[in-house]
Order: structure tokens, then C-alpha cells, then sequence
């Protein structure tokens, strides 16, 4: 598919100005397509972009931000080293406040703020109508959990029904991100919407409004990169495409019909001595992109076939990603390559791999809990699996997919959200180590989203209310 890219990139564009046949007609499937709308020199951007320098000049005067989905560099680690370890509706809750409506997004908190998102009006267990369907962008004080504003969007497109697949994430399963000085959120076919710190709405941008072939709505997380938002808006229009953060107007778009079916988060990736680079898995491909233009960089068929949620973990050389349907699988490429890397930068492929949730990297180790409910951990250099065990969730295994939240880690504690079982707690170590299983009494909605992490504190959500956890 995309070394076609490569191989018969001079070839297709000779015969198309030879016949005068659009460049649409003829380009190979899955090619990414550039529209730059704006001169991509004017978006260049320091390695530092990746936390935005709103935050980052702060970070040694205010409280730790967890920024977007997987905190604020997307590799789910914080820089907290006491989080606690134990808790219950009676025990280290510090606050917690009801939503007006479910959501599978994870919270994110700068500064003295926490931003969640859900959805209500549709698909939400009341009757209700498609046409009804509102997101909800709701701002709470860091330290109570009080209420301060509250942002409401009704659907400008119609979204997918509430059948199938989607019943098991709905509405509001994208992330929000945020630079320190305003709040981006993807509303699906909905759109970008953009607002600034005090709920002023800023902008709002369509970035599509098809359906996949599945029909099972959106998931992607927005992402900050120097002036730009980047979205995989794969349902909405098989392209990944960047904006203005500041206007909302395009700058860049990349189009692949193997975007289909994926549903992970964009990384940016720091590579040693090299300018940093967007990197995606998607069905049958891995993308190292040039975030500022969206220009193809390398590729490398791999065999996470079908569909693609798991967003890549990264080393300082490598990309680790998982995935695939009917059957799941893990994959190392080298990061800083060039055109197609699929025999030169394939380092080990492997079988333990995870559908939904994505893992987290510690030294020459990465771990995660697969939606299965199986902690694994591997080596990052070989793929070598050091255990994989279950985490033993009771009751909450029943589910065929207990698990979708991806791990986070903090100092040397692992942190996966089950959707019933609880909060499972165990140690980033060559052997496995249990630490706990919290769980949150009253509460039986399900837990989809990921833990967001602030001055060793952890901010989880449910389909009914979100939570504070720490020491008292």
C-alpha cells in the first residue's frame, strides 16, 4: 500500500500530468494527500513543543499538569513519586462531583483547574433522540471539585447511532488538551471546538462528518504541538489533520484510506539529533510523520490487521505499538528512519500484545494490562515477555473486555482502570507484584477512561462522577 509511496511515487505523477488525470484518481491506497492551507515555516517548533511552554515555564511554581490524554508529553508517566496506593469511598477521597452525562474520556488538570468531558440527551439510557445528542465541556476546581463553568454544544452533524460497538464508549471518548491558555476538545462530526481558560468560546472547526465502515464513532485524543492542534479524525474523514491553534483553520492534511478503523492517538516522538516526528499505528502500517507539514517521513507494514486503538509507546530509538482484530499483536520500529523501514527498521514483532488499553514505558521495560485483564511486561529492546498474569478482578472479569483505561505510571506504581473491578495497582519491576485493587463503593457504572495524575493526586471518572484521590 504506502511503498507504493516510494516505489511508484515519480511513475504515478508522470502519468498523471501525461493524461491529465486528477492526482485523487490515481493515488496508491492509503498514500497520505498534503493540503497545506498555511506556510508550514510559520508553525516551526522547538523539541520543547511537546509541553507547551505556557506550562512548562510554570512547572517549577505550580502543581504538576496532566495536559492531554496520557499527560502532558502522551507517554503516561507523571513526575509525582507519592501517589497513594490504597483507597474507597471512605478512604483518602478527597472530593468527588456528579456529570451531567457519561464519557470514556480521562480527565486532564493544569494548574488549578481539571477539565472532563461527557455527553447526554442521546445514548445516554434515556430514550432521546439523535437530533438531541449535546457535549458537555465542564471546568472544576483542582482542589473541591466545584463546578466553575460549564460549556454545552449541540450536534451540528448527525452521529452515529447508539448500537453496537458504540454502546461501549459513546459520545464523548476524546480526550481534551490543553497549552495553559486554552481548552481544545473533539466532538467527533461535531467538530474542534476551542475555548479559553474561563469557558469563552473561542472557535469551532469541522474536520469531517463520514462514518467508518463500522460505524463505531469516534476515539482519537487531540494533541499540542507548538501552534498546532493535531486530531486523527479517521471516522470523520481518514485523515489526520493539524489547525491553527489559535483560529482553528487548517494547516496541514494528511488523507489514507488505511486510517480506517483507527482509532489511536498521535504521538510526537523526540529523536536523538533529529527534529521530532508525529508517529501513528494504524491497520497494516505504522507513520513516522513531520508534525509541522504532515509529510510522510517513513512507514513499515506491520500485522496489527483490522483495527488499531492502542496509542505507540516510544524509546529514545523505537515505537512500540499494539493492536490488531480478530488477532492482537505488538511491534518495535525504529523511529528516525526514511521511506519504507519495513526490512531495515522492524526490530522484534511479538504475540502479548493489548486491543484497547496502551502501555506505558520505564527504563528498558515496558508494561501494561490488556483489555483481557493480563499485566505483562516486556523488555523494550528484545520483546522478551517477563510475566504476564492476571490481575485478578473477581466479579469484574466477567466482562469480555474488563479493561479499556491504558496504564500510567508514577514513580515506581502502575496504575490500570478497569471498568468494573477497580482501580489495579502493582509494581513497575521485572517480577509481579500486586499492590492493590481499589474500588469505589457505589458506584457500578462502568470506569472507561485512563487516571490523570497531579502533585500525587489521581483524578479518575466513571459514566456518573469524577474523583479525587489522595492523602487527607
Amino acid at each position: 500500500m504506502a511503498k507504493a509511496l516510494f516505489r511508484y511515487g515519480k511513475f504515478v505523477v508522470g502519468i498523471a500530468f501525461v493524461i491529465g488525470l486528477g492526482w485523487w484518481m490515481l493515488r496508491p491506497p492509503g498514500r497520505p494527500i498534503l493540503e497545506r492551507t498555511t506556510v508550514a515555516a510559520e508553525f516551526s517548533a522547538p523539541v520543547s513543543a511537546i509541553v507547551p511552554k505556557e506550562i512548562e515555564k510554570n512547572a517549577g511554581s505550580k502543581p504538576e499538569s496532566w495536559t492531554s490524554f496520557r499527560g502532558s508529553r502522551g507517554n503516561g508517566v507523571s513526575e509525582s513519586t507519592n501517589t497513594p496506593t490504597k483507597w474507597s469511598a471512605t478512604e483518602s477521597l478527597l472530593w468527588s462531583a456528579k456529570l451531567p452525562g457519561p464519557g470514556a474520556s480521562s480527565p486532564i488538570v493544569v494548574e488549578d483547574k481539571v477539565f472532563v468531558t461527557c455527553y447526554s440527551g442521546y445514548g445516554d439510557g434515556s430514550e432521546g433522540n439523535l437530533n438531541d445528542l449535546k457535549r458537555h465541556l465542564l471546568c472544576l476546581a483542582r482542589d473541591s471539585g466545584k463546578v466553575l463553568w460549564e460549556s454545552t454544544v449541540s450536534s451540528s452533524a448527525p452521529e452515529d447511532r447508539y448500537s453496537g460497538y458504540i454502546t461501549e464508549h459513546g459520545y464523548a471518548s476524546s480526550t481534551p488538551v490543553t497549552d495553559g491558555t486554552a481548552v481544545y476538545c473533539f466532538f467527533g462530526k461535531s467538530g474542534v471546538h476551542a475555548y479559553d481558560m474561563a469557558g469563552k468560546p473561542l472557535w469551532n472547526t469541522s474536520v469531517g462528518t463520514s462514518s467508518g465502515n463500522r460505524r463505531w464513532g469516534s476515539a482519537a485524543s487531540p494533541i499540542v504541538f507548538g501552534d498546532l492542534v493535531i486530531i486523527n479524525a479517521s471516522e470523520e474523514s481518514r485523515a489526520v489533520i493539524a489547525l491553527d491553534k489559535k483560529t482553528g483553520k487548517q494547516v496541514w492534511k494528511a488523507e489514507g484510506r488505511n486510517l480506517e478503523l483507527c482509532y489511536s492517538t498521535p504521538v510526537i516522538h523526540e529523536v536523538a539529533g533529529k527534529k521530532p516526528e508525529l508517529v501513528l499505528a494504524l491497520p497494516g502500517e505504522i507513520w513516522g510523520l513531520n508534525p509541522l507539514t504532515g509529510g510522510l517521513k517513513w512507514f513499515a507494514s506491520t500485522r496489527l490487521t483490522g483495527n488499531v486503538s492502542p496509542s505507540v509507546c516510544t524509546t529514545e530509538d523505537l515505537a512500540i505499538a499494539f493492536g490488531g482484530y480478530p488477532n492482537t499483536a505488538s511491534v518495535a520500529v525504529k523511529t528516525g528512519g526514511s521511506g519504507d523501514v519495513t526490512s531495515s527498521g522492524i526490530v522484534w514483532t511479538g504475540n502479548k500484545s493489548s486491543y484497547v488499553p496502551s502501555g506505558v514505558v520505564k527504563g528498558k521495560h515496558i508494561y501494561w494490562v490488556n483489555d483481557r485483564g493480563l499485566a505483562t511486561c516486556a523488555e523494550t529492546a528484545t520483546g522478551k515477555v517477563l510475566y504476564q498474569e492476571r490481575i485478578g478482578l473477581g466479579g469484574g472479569e466477567s466482562a469480555s473486555r474488563p479493561v479499556y483505561g491504558s496504564t500510567v505510571l508514577a514513580g515506581d506504581n502502575l496504575y490500570s482502570v478497569t471498568r468494573q473491578g477497580g482501580v489495579f495497582v502493582w509494581k513497575a519491576s521485572e517480577t509481579f507484584t500486586k499492590v492493590g485493587l481499589n474500588k469505589i463503593e457505589g458506584d457500578e457504572t462502568d470506569f472507561n477512561p485512563s487516571l490523570a495524575i497531579s502533585d500525587n493526586k489521581l483524578f479518575l471518572r466513571s459514566n456518573k462522577a469524577i474523583y479525587c484521590v489522595g492523602a487527607k
